[in-house]
């Protein structure tokens, strides 16, 4: 059986993720898994009492074997401490989510200077330090999946957390491609708006966002994997924001900067 290692596992999309690859169904990572079967998991987040529960009740409920890793990734330490399991030969690790990450409340310059660089920490540096990790070892087997989080957001210019997700956009499809043949697949995640505890977090409003722009997590993760599998560098997976970002690319980027800071303003923190 191969084993997946989720970060930010015990909520939302990582939720999710953890979820779907513990029960059964394909992971993208070109793995012989067996039929039927889930993956063992390594789950990743700073919360050890809440990583426990989620382990009990996975293990429990799928029969895997499931590991839990406290970390915070806004740390070398904690970093540090991924990489070292993601380096693991003795127990290799098939697949890899990097989903941890939030979002900081305010414009920019109303947002301390230290809370954009954590952000950066944790949606630059881990995942280009804890993607390295565990692609060196993938190469080696000749197989293995990265899915890198992202979001819609790398698309338009819209402060700090959009500038770091089209780092996560343009690093993976670099990646990917320096790693074709390999039998190793790396995707960038771009969802929308997710009904996760992500806005709560961050102190953000949202009962102005339109129902129509919210996604299910589950139902994502479903999509996500399936693009994964076929190969895909990058996944919107949803037919809605897959047509907004088709509007995106032949908006004229003076306007779009505009019409993106007045929607930060209706949709975002408030």
């Amino acid at each position: 059986m191969t084993t997946a290692l989720i970060t930010g596992s015990t909520a939302g999309i990582g939720a999710a993720f953890a979820r779907r690859l513990a029960a059964s169904g394909t992971d993208g990572s070109g793995a012989d898994r067996g039929h039927g079967a889930g993956h063992h998991l390594v789950l990743v987040a700073r919360d050890r009492e809440r990583l426990r529960r989620q382990a009990t009740e996975l293990h429990d409920r799928h029969g895997v074997e499931v590991e839990v890793l406290p970390a915070d990734l806004s740390t070398d330490e904690g970093i540090g401490a991924v990489e070292a399991r993601l380096a693991d030969r003795t127990h290799p690790v098939d697949l890899l989510v990097n989903n941890a990450g939030f979002g900081n409340k305010g414009e920019y310059l109303d947002v301390p200077l230290a809370d954009e660089l954590k952000m950066l920490k944790v949606h630059i540096e881990a995942v280009l330090r804890l993607t390295s990790a565990a692609t060196a070892s993938m190469r080696e087997r000749g197989r293995g999946g990265v899915v890198n989080v992202a979001s819609v957001a790398a698309f338009v210019p819209r402060g700090t957390y959009g500038a770091s997700k089209a780092w996560v956009v343009q690093f993976t499809q670099g990646a990917a491609h320096d790693l074709a043949g390999s039998g190793v697949r790396l995707m960038a995640l771009c969802p929308g708006f997710v009904r996760t505890e992500f806005h709560q977090r961050a102190e953000m409003g949202t009962d102005n966002i339109p129902g129509w722009m919210w996604l299910d997590a589950d139902k994502l993760v479903a999509a996500a994997l399936a693009d994964l599998a076929r190969g895909r560098t990058v996944s919107i997976p949803d037919p809605r924001y897959k047509a907004l970002m088709g509007l995106v690319k032949l908006t004229p980027r003076a306007l779009l900067t505009g019409m993106t800071s007045r929607t930060g303003r209706k949709y975002g923190p408030q």
